[in-house]
């Protein structure tokens, strides 16, 4: 299963702030039901009208299977959202498998 979330920062957040912010989606590497964690940033490429490259940053998780992604109950991800959840103005999710 991949979960993908697509974070949106608050415009006014400080350089600083949207620092922090990416090192707390770091720390959800910890999560242990999570096979793999991936984080990034937009890609440079080519522009085309079905890219959307407006996010500020992506969050993969690979788990194993609907029951892994489902036990995101895991203290790490609730204190990511506890300290962070003011950071963004729109999180967007898509899961496929």
């Amino acid at each position: 299963l991949y979960h993908c979330v697509y974070f949106w920062l608050k415009p006014e957040l400080t350089a600083e702030q949207r620092a922090d912010f990416r090192r707390g989606v770091e720390t959800l590497k910890a999560i242990k039901s999570a096979a793999q964690v991936i984080v990034g940033a937009p890609a440079a490429t080519t522009r085309r009208p079905v890219v959307d490259s407006s996010y500020d940053v992506a969050l993969i998780v690979v788990c194993r299977d609907v029951v892994a992604e489902a036990a995101q109950v895991d203290p790490v991800h609730l204190a990511f959202i506890e300290n962070f959840k003011t950071f963004w103005a729109r999180v967007q999710i898509y899961d496929s498998e």
